[in-house]
């Protein structure tokens, strides 16, 4: 195995091992096409650890210098065109191979410093700062390498995109304390009569349940604007798109069937229906050629 097909390796063991429902979705791709979504996914993910590994004993500033290095020496790497690092390889050989703007990384970079200095978001505006970065720049990317037919397919990608990480926002809101943030947009809390004291002692209040549910109604509203994109794929991807956006927005489905009790359970998409999406979407896949 030469040194690009070992890092192409190293992304989709990043994928298999910390992104279960994701590497699920790229088994619906061609083949050709599952390891540039590695690549994509391994350089998140990397960064993601440096910030958000809570067994770490790195301090704050410890890990801000691990990831500006890191960062650094990715984004210099995408303007020469070549890496020797070992998630480098295969993220610079996926840029060239589809032309991805560098600007989307370097939004991602900024997302995940962000998570090392902010501590919450006052406004839905704000808050898309940080998931402008984070998530819809993954939309993005995805996109020529799924295959595009318009140009509304961009647009769309970024929705489905920021309705994945809100639907996540949801789902975590108490493993977030754990690292001292929220996600939730402060003001918007503050229209349903919720404090970042009341999530803190994560008692389950009507007041909560008010926030999720309007927070749930706009991840639902993404997902439906974002839906017609998928048409814009190239066929033989939109099998892994669908199943993508309903195992990922389904999250606020699992919400509500553990009563919105986020504080005490794990909202989390059965075997059965992470199965039935896979088999529906796997028929669809058998009937489209590569």
């Amino acid at each position: 195995m030469d040194e690009l097909e070992a890092s192409y390796a190293e992304c989709k063991r990043l994928n298999s091992l910390h992104g279960k429902t994701y590497y699920l979705a790229t088994l619906l791709l061609p083949k050709a096409k599952r390891k540039y979504v590695h690549a994509l996914y391994g350089f998140a993910r990397y960064a993601d650890e440096i910030v958000d590994d809570l067994a770490s004993t790195l301090t704050v500033q410890e890990k801000a210098d691990a990831l500006g290095v890191w960062g650094a020496k990715i984004l210099q790497d995408l303007k020469s065109g070549k890496s020797d690092d070992a998630i480098g390889r295969a993220l610079i050989d996926t840029v060239n191979t589809f032309a991805i703007p560098h600007e989307y990384f370097e939004a991602f970079l900024h997302s995940m410093t962000m998570d090392l200095t902010v501590q919450e978001y006052q406004t839905y505006e704000d808050l898309l700062e940080y998931v402008y970065g984070s998530a819809a720049v993954i939309g993005l990317e995805m996109v020529p390498v799924l295959g595009v037919l318009q140009d509304g397919a961009h647009e769309c990608a970024e929705k489905l995109g920021i309705a994945f990480q809100l639907a996540n926002f949801i789902r975590d809101v108490g493993e977030d304390l754990d690292r001292g943030r929220i996600y939730l947009p402060i003001t918007e809390l503050a229209e349903h009569g919720v404090t970042r004291e009341m999530l803190e002692e994560r008692v389950l209040t009507p007041q909560i349940i008010s926030a999720l549910k309007f927070q749930i109604a706009r991840v639902r509203q993404l997902q439906q604007e974002a839906t017609p994109g998928i048409q814009m794929l190239a066929a033989s991807s939109r099998p892994c798109i669908e199943a993508a956006s309903e195992l990922y927005c389904g999250i606020v489905d699992e919400v509500e069937k553990i009563g919105y009790d986020i504080f005490n359970k794990r909202a989390k998409t059965s075997t059965a229906r992470r199965l039935r999406v896979f088999i529906s979407a796997y028929l669809k896949r058998l009937a489209v050629s590569n």
